[in-house]
């Protein structure tokens, strides 16, 4: 028998497995220094704003096709402005919360976790089995990023993390 609630604490951050594939829709708006670009704009030597440290150079941008499970995450949904706009996002996408949901769910200030994690079915809602091309940026490490005023984790965080942990 599997527990229920899987995942590691680490100070007062929880870092939750990430069981789905990740990426960047088409459209994402991305925070750099030059401004808000479009994810499909960005390019390798591009400097990204991140949560974490403060700037980082953009080493690659690849996309790709898949199928998998997605979330919808309406507007505002996760505070004010949080995001800016809908959002749709792979579901094993690393969402960062920092709200009344980290503490009451999580019982940290804070938590990484898979956006299929936040879904409570009429805000943040879960879809089977969706096709889209998603774009995967690239760093010399792991970084949180802001995407369409989300704090949500590069394509190799939510692994890189756990291992820290």
């Amino acid at each position: 028998m599997e527990p229920k609630t899987v995942g590691r604490m680490t100070g007062d951050t929880v870092i939750m497995p990430n069981a789905d594939a990740t990426g960047f829709l088409p459209s994402s708006i991305i925070l750099t220094l030059a401004g808000e670009k479009r994810v499909e704009d960005l390019s390798a030597g591009d400097r990204v704003i991140t949560r974490d440290g403060g700037m980082a150079v953009l080493k690659d941008v690849r996309s790709r096709q898949i199928s998998t499970r997605a979330v919808r995450i309406k507007a505002g949904s996760l505070g004010h402005t949080r995001p800016e706009r809908d959002v749709t996002v792979p579901a094993g996408q690393p969402v960062l919360i920092r709200d009344w949901r980290a503490r009451a769910v999580f019982g940290a200030t804070r938590a990484m976790v898979p956006a299929h994690r936040l879904a409570d079915g009429e805000f943040i809602t879960l879809q089977d089995h969706v096709t889209m091309t998603v774009f995967e940026l690239e760093f010399d490490r792991p970084h949180v990023l802001y995407v369409d005023g989300l704090e949500v984790g590069s394509h190799d965080a939510a692994a890189a993390l756990s291992k820290a942990a």
